[in-house]
């Protein structure tokens, strides 16, 4: 399908893959074919790409979910979801999830951009990436609880990894909004800086991530990946290990 069908486009330059949500009309809405696009995208990035950038067109981010379909009859729809047996319905949550969760690939960096709005589905696309960096006019809600929906699109965890149970609770129970300041302050953003200079931000960061040894970085983002399920015992022996790797094909001796 199309970028104007789905609302999502990917663009490759070497190294760094762009996907742009690209529907500024309705603040970069997402739907059902925005996600099943984004699940393709794992497909079709090229072996080279080290960095994924996520960014939304326009004002906005993204406002989340679009209404306007969710609450149609067309397949889906709220109403088509509610019809379906139980465990179709959780398969069907599975695949949109697969729009997200690609994103956590361990052979890549996502950095989401944010600026304006980043609400329900929008929130849960920039915590599917690694690194956030926000725009002083960024905003994030979870705001399924509103339509006495839960968030459902791999958001929770990672919300919880970076802020704690409780903040992560009062957030999605709530559904308040919060802006840049008080997600800097919690430990959402990675970065925050003035709206002209977030393209200029994200380029920095990634050039950062680009100037040293891919499976050096692979490896560093497995060993924190891993790092809260593991004792210390089992840590201090994932970095024993990866370090051993590291050594061995430095030095020719990898397999």
């Amino acid at each position: 399908m199309t970028a104007e069908a789905t609302g999502v486009r990917l663009e490759c330059d070497g190294p760094v893959a762009t996907v742009t949500l690209c529907r500024p009309d309705v603040l970069n809405a997402q739907t059902p074919a925005t996600w099943r696009a984004m699940s393709d995208f794992s497909r079709e990035l090229p072996g080279d790409v080290r960095v994924v950038v996520v960014r939304g067109e326009g004002r906005a981010f993204s406002a989340g979910l679009d209404l306007s379909v969710a609450a149609a009859s067309g397949p889906g729809s709220f109403a088509a979801l509610a019809t379906l047996p139980e465990q179709q319905c959780a398969d069907k949550i599975a695949d949109y999830q697969a729009g997200f969760t690609w994103l956590h690939r361990p052979d890549i960096i996502s950095i989401a951009a944010v600026q304006g709005h980043a609400i329900g589905a929008g929130f849960q696309l920039a915590l599917a990436c690694d690194l956030r960096v926000l725009a002083e006019d960024a905003k994030f809600s979870m705001a399924e609880v509103t339509l006495g929906l839960v968030p459902d699109l791999a958001g929770t965890r990672r919300l919880v990894e970076l802020v704690g149970y409780s903040r992560a609770l009062e957030i999605c129970a709530t559904g308040r909004r919060l802006d840049a300041a008080e997600a800097d302050r919690i430990g959402l953003a990675t970065l925050v800086v003035p709206g002209a200079e977030l393209d200029d931000a994200v380029r920095d960061l990634t050039a950062g991530l680009l100037a040293h040894h891919r499976d050096a970085v692979i490896e560093i983002k497995a060993l924190l990946a891993g790092a809260a399920g593991r004792t210390h015992a089992a840590q201090q022996r994932a970095e024993r290990e990866a370090q051993t790797r590291r050594l061995r094909d430095l030095a020719g001796q990898g397999e």
